[in-house]
């Protein structure tokens, strides 16, 4: 099993950029799909971004195309995900997920698809 720790979240001001960090433990997860999804409060978990195994492909949420962009360093077991341009409507918890990659990568954007979760970052944009 892949254990997920996010990193990074924090109080930014509108416009501004920050970028989070998952680090992954126990098995690799260099072949597995990678996500990163958010929950507002009182809203459901949404799906930002995926990216498959190499990098290579990559799926954003309108909301977020142009503004976030997501990396991964199979060598570190990292994934980042770098916010810019951040907005008031971004304000939420955030967290990384991940799936043995089965299916091709647009599958993954719902929270179902994934095997396993981080505990979430807390991202605050104020205004």
């Amino acid at each position: 099993q892949v254990q997920l720790v996010e990193s990074g979240g924090e109080l930014v001001q509108v416009g501004g950029s920050l970028r989070l960090s998952c680090a992954a433990t126990g098995r690799t997860f260099s072949r597995d799909v990678m996500g990163w999804f958010r929950q507002a409060p009182g809203k459901e978990r949404e799906w930002v971004v995926s990216i498959n195994w190499s990098g290579a492909s990559t799926y954003y949420a309108d909301s977020v195309r142009g503004r976030f962009t997501i990396s991964r360093d199979n060598a570190k077991n990292t994934v980042h995900l770098q916010m810019d341009s951040l907005k008031a409507e971004d304000t939420a918890v955030y967290y990384c997920a991940g799936a043995r990659a089965v299916y091709p990568t647009s599958y993954y954007r719902s929270p179902a698809n994934f095997d396993y979760w981080g505990q979430g970052t807390q991202v605050t944009v104020s205004s």
